[in-house]
């Protein structure tokens, strides 16, 4: 399955990176080695490996440091990270940086990173936009074991240390504005830092509209943060493959709350789905917990919580809703001492 598969491994622990480095042989692919970050980058610049793997605590140049310089110089190549360290705020400083997958040491099961691998290398081979790490993490639309193995050191982590786990949410948060075309979105967020985050997640797509979602993590207990990353991976999933064609939100709704039955590590949780489309300026709004109220230039409208994520939310009530002219405003109401808002501004032509 990795038969000449061209693999750098970057790794100062000389007796890992023999295993690691044997293993991958035996499997057929093509090995090249660095010892740190400085060689690594040299590597680079003398062939593109399909997949590089790589280490966070590196002398000549830190891993982190070695991770940011790739996605720079070399954002075509997908990184894993296989590191002795768990910190939640190092994974989310190197998701950020395009890391594909993130591995703990000591591999009990050796076939993880073989799993890993072939998930990257799969998502690369795909015609669409590559999955990002909630997918990896989480084999969204894949029957596979040897990645359930792994994923149980991210459950326990992300139950057991609520900072952590927050703080890897938070670092996941997309831009507060962006722009496609003619129209602006900017995202305004006052949260208390001791409570797990509202979280907004969006995606515009190619024929102008923008899909999005929201979800009050809080709302989840001790598998908020873990359900919260399932709904991610399932909604990054969708759009990939299936948006174009299906473009229902009771559909994307009724295949989340499917993985959220037969995951094992999701609970109930409040959130808000909806797609703008920028061409005749309509939103159309399913409440999963959430309320909300949008307000234009000509009134207010709300949407009323329904039931959660998780408990039947498919057999919600679609919404549509219209902006105006010069776009709108959707707050959520009734999220506790947080406040959160998306704007939707047309911009003036020039």
């Amino acid at each position: 399955m990795l038969e000449g598969k061209d693999i750098l491994v970057v790794e100062d622990d000389p007796v890992f990176r023999r295993m690691i480095c044997g293993f991958l042989q035996s499997q057929g692919c093509v090995v090249r080695e660095a010892d740190n970050g400085l060689q690594g980058l040299q590597a680079l610049r003398n062939a593109i490996p399909d997949v590089l793997l790589c280490d966070l605590a590196m002398p000549v140049l830190s891993g982190m440091e070695f991770v940011e310089e790739i996605s720079v110089q070399y954002p075509m190549v997908p990184v894993i990270v296989i590191s002795g360290t768990g910190d939640m705020a190092d994974v989310a400083t190197a998701l950020r940086h395009g890391v594909k997958d993130f591995l703990i040491k000591p591999l009990d099961n050796i076939m993880v990173l073989q799993s890993a691998i072939l998930s990257v290398l799969k998502s690369q081979d795909s015609s669409t936009e590559g999955r990002d790490f909630s997918s990896q993490w989480f084999g969204v639309g894949e029957d596979n074991s040897v990645v359930d193995e792994e994923l149980e050191w991210h459950i326990q982590e992300l139950q057991s240390n609520p900072k952590a786990a927050r703080e890897l949410l938070v670092g996941l948060m997309p831009d507060t504005e962006s722009k496609q075309g003619d129209w602006q979105l900017n995202y305004c967020v006052l949260q208390s830092a001791d409570v797990p985050p509202v979280l907004l997640d969006y995606t515009w797509l190619m024929d102008g509209r923008l899909a999005f979602y929201l979800v009050d993590s809080a709302a989840g207990g001790n598998n908020g943060a873990t359900t919260t990353l399932l709904l991610r991976a399932f909604f990054n999933d969708y759009l990939r493959t299936r948006m174009a064609e299906e473009n229902d939100l009771m559909h994307l709704i009724s295949l989340i709350e499917k993985g959220m039955q037969h995951s094992g590590y999701a609970s109930p949780i409040k959130g808000l789905f909806g797609i703008f489309d920028a061409c005749d300026r309509s939103l159309t709004v399913l409440s999963a917990g959430l309320g909300a109220v949008l307000q234009t230039s000509e009134g207010m409208h709300s949407v009323m919580a329904q039931s959660w994520l998780g408990d039947r939310a498919q057999r919600n009530d679609i919404i549509q809703l219209q902006l105006s002219e010069s776009g709108g405003r959707l707050s959520l109401s009734e999220i506790g001492s947080a406040s959160f808002s998306v704007t939707l501004k047309r911009l003036e032509s020039e």
